[in-house]
């Protein structure tokens, strides 16, 4: 049976879709925005600083599914400007590193709600 996921710990909603799904085991997060959850403002700084709020964000969702960052077998990620690819793969190499990494598309959108330089979906398995 499908469920919702749904947490306070990540940015609500700004549209007609839930935070992310799961059925069985799979879990399916909608793409994460860099907004601060509290102020649904975007993080102050650039590229890097979106990175990471969005990652902290797909986090939040992946945990409130009863999955983690190191059950994500793919993700894809949005970024206004590839120009920022490398500044992108720094974070997100922190956050999952290379050994392990799950497979990823990275592509340039010509524009991302609210005008973020970045947004993060991923595909998971509970715990």
């Amino acid at each position: 049976m499908k469920q919702i996921i749904a947490t306070e710990q990540a940015p609500a909603a700004i549209g007609p879709y839930s935070q992310g799904t799961s059925y069985g085991d799979m879990v399916y997060t909608s793409g994460q925005l860099p907004l601060v959850p509290e102020t649904m403002q975007f993080v102050e700084g650039g590229i890097q600083e979106q990175a990471r709020q969005s990652l902290e964000n797909l986090k939040a969702v992946l945990e409130a599914s009863g999955a983690g960052l190191d059950t994500v077998l793919k993700t894809t990620c949005f970024l206004s400007d590839m120009e920022n690819f490398v500044a992108f793969n720094e974070v997100y190499t922190e956050v999952f590193g290379t050994e392990n990494a799950p497979a990823r598309s990275c592509v340039e959108a010509a524009r991302l709600p609210k005008d973020a330089l970045v947004e993060v979906e991923a595909i998971a398995f509970k715990k």
